[in-house]
């Protein structure tokens, strides 16, 4: 079994654990790790910022190793809500991301729901769906938004 496959598979003591090393599989390019941490079912599903809807491994797998074409991404969780049941996890994550532009670094925030169920392998990411986020400090007051449904 290779590396980092055998790395999630001990990762079955929490949706937590599962979620750290997705994190460091995107900021190290390691495709092999972060495929680990996603359960091995046709129905995962994934949506990157402004793209379109993934479904199944093979096309979450393509679309990340497109991704870790152009270099790791560093992304970092900074505020994250959990929802925890006996058998499923959801992650509410603000994200930090910082990429790298024709004129330099730039930082930007990212809102995540990461999904979990527990399987026979442990906590596995079933969803990951990721928008544009704005910083913690230029956030509108939940009061004066509206309600779009």
């Amino acid at each position: 079994m290779p590396r980092a496959q055998s790395r999630a598979a001990t990762l079955g003591g929490s949706s937590d654990e599962t979620e750290s090393a997705f994190y460091e599989a995107l900021q190290r390019g390691d495709i092999d790790l972060l495929m680990s941490c996603w359960a091995d079912d046709d129905e995962i599903v994934c949506v990157h910022p402004g793209g379109p809807r993934l479904l199944g491994p093979t096309a979450i797998r393509a679309a990340f190793e497109a991704m870790f074409s152009h270099g790791t991404l560093r992304a970092r969780p900074v505020q994250v809500h959990r929802v925890v049941a006996l058998t499923s996890a959801v992650h509410s994550v603000v994200e930090q991301v910082e990429v790298m532009l024709p004129d330099g670094l730039h930082q930007a925030m990212v809102l995540a729901t990461n999904v979990y169920h527990k399987t026979p392998e442990g906590w596995r990411m079933v969803a990951h769906h990721a928008s544009p986020g704005v910083a913690p400090d230029a956030q509108v007051d939940v009061a004066q938004r509206p309600v779009l449904h």
